[in-house]
């Protein structure tokens, strides 16, 4: 025959004593409450480590990125593990009154419930850290999906939480939303929104970690660096923070620069004005003078008659820019001339930098523009410049 109760071993043990009964109820009671302690720390410090210690032998450099997640995952798995072991136990172990017992069933029961939510929200951050270490996890983002999945699973949660203290079946809980459903609506409208915007972003490849995005509508431009369910955020360029809501890029519009960052080269698009006073024709001696000077020029087969400096300026211009180590050869290459303007004639140029970043970028087309500057009085041309006032005085104090 089995023992009914912890204390039919305990009572033999203080037979005699004063108070044995009193004495064998506290010695149950502590015991009860010290295995699940032992459970714990014996879960918790030596069995899990054990595992986890094996796992990253075989792959220190995968485990040890999830690291974080399986220590968390490791803690909220033995606590589980406690609360099962003190629940089917209790019975057999704990000496109190009644309702002391069903007090205690009950806080063991939504204890559970709390902790099974938390190791499930572990068990999906790990999957999500798992993901994360794939190629292609950059490119189709799931944190909307895991931020979803988490807040069902913790609603599931609270259900189960509110029907325990009710005595209500869970099916009578969710009857009851049919009433609010208007004001749940009304409450996760973001997060819906949210949720449908995330799956948009990550099908259709609208937006990852580390795009370099253009929001006009909120002054974001610089760096994605999350993509949640309710929001995004970016470190703009001047390291200031914006936040968007996710379902903003979907409804608005955005600029994502990742398709120039993958291409073949940035675009660089310049113009000078030229005073168009000093735009003349060319001697022959003069273009033979010009040819020796920049022997680009000497690439060039029949040249239109007459000549212009403008017409030769800008031909030097495309065969100067087709030499430079720095600009792309793959895509489109030209110096044009724009439509006359009252302040000049524009002349623009435009090709692209091999390189794409931002600061060598900018040096790029800052040495492009000097150069063309420079060489503009050998062409005998001018670049137009609005009179200062500053050069209104020096004139002024140079008249005797």
């Amino acid at each position: 025959m089995g023992i009914a109760h912890i204390t039919d071993l305990l009572e033999p043990w203080f037979d005699g004593l004063p108070k044995d009964v009193l004495l064998s109820s506290i010695s149950a009671n502590s015991i009860g409450f010290l295995a699940v302690v032992l459970v714990y720390l014996f879960t918790r410090r030596l069995v899990f480590p054990t595992i986890q210690n094996t796992l990253m032998k075989f792959s220190p450099s995968r485990f040890g990125l999830l690291s974080e997640h399986l220590n968390k995952l490791t803690g909220r798995l033995a606590a589980m593990l406690s609360c099962v072991a003190f629940l089917a136990f209790y019975p057999r172990v704990l000496v109190a009154p009644e309702w002391v017992l069903m007090s205690l069933k009950s806080v063991g029961q939504i204890v559970l419930i709390i902790v099974s939510g938390f190791l499930v929200s572990s068990l999906v951050n790990l999957a999500h850290g798992i993901y994360s270490q794939l190629r292609f996890a950059k490119d189709v983002p799931i944190q909307g999906i895991v931020q979803v999945t988490k807040l069902m699973t913790f609603i599931i949660c609270s259900i189960l939480i509110i029907s325990l203290l009710l005595d209500k079946s869970p099916t009578y809980i969710l009857s009851g939303f049919g009433a609010i459903a208007a004001v749940t609506l009304l409450v996760f409208k973001d997060t819906i929104l949210g949720l449908v915007a995330s799956i948009q972003i990550a099908a259709n490849r609208l937006v990852t970690i580390g795009d370099w995005i253009q929001v006009d509508a909120f002054g974001a431009d610089g760096e994605v660096i999350d993509l949640g369910l309710n929001t995004v955020r970016v470190r703009n360029w001047d390291n200031t923070v914006t936040t968007i809501p996710t379902y903003m890029l979907i409804t608005d519009s955005f600029k994502n620069w990742r398709a120039m960052q993958e291409s073949a080269g940035r675009r660089i698009k310049r113009s000078l004005l030229l005073d168009m006073h000093s735009i003349r024709t060319l001697t022959t001696t003069k273009v033979a003078q010009l040819q020796s000077t920049f022997p680009e020029l000497t690439s060039f087969g029949d040249l239109p008659e007459p000549l212009t400096n403008v017409g030769l300026y800008r031909r030097y211009g495309e065969a100067y820019l087709r030499k430079h180590k720095d600009i792309s050869q793959d895509c489109v290459l030209m110096v044009r001339e724009l439509a006359p303007q009252h302040h000049g004639l524009p002349i623009e140029f435009y090709c692209f930098s091999a390189n794409k970043q931002w600061v060598f970028y900018e040096h790029l087309q800052a040495d492009i523009m000097d150069h063309m500057l420079a060489v503009m009085p050998e062409f005998e041309l001018r670049p137009y410049q609005s009179v200062s006032g500053q050069l209104q005085i020096n004139t002024l104090q140079d008249e005797p």
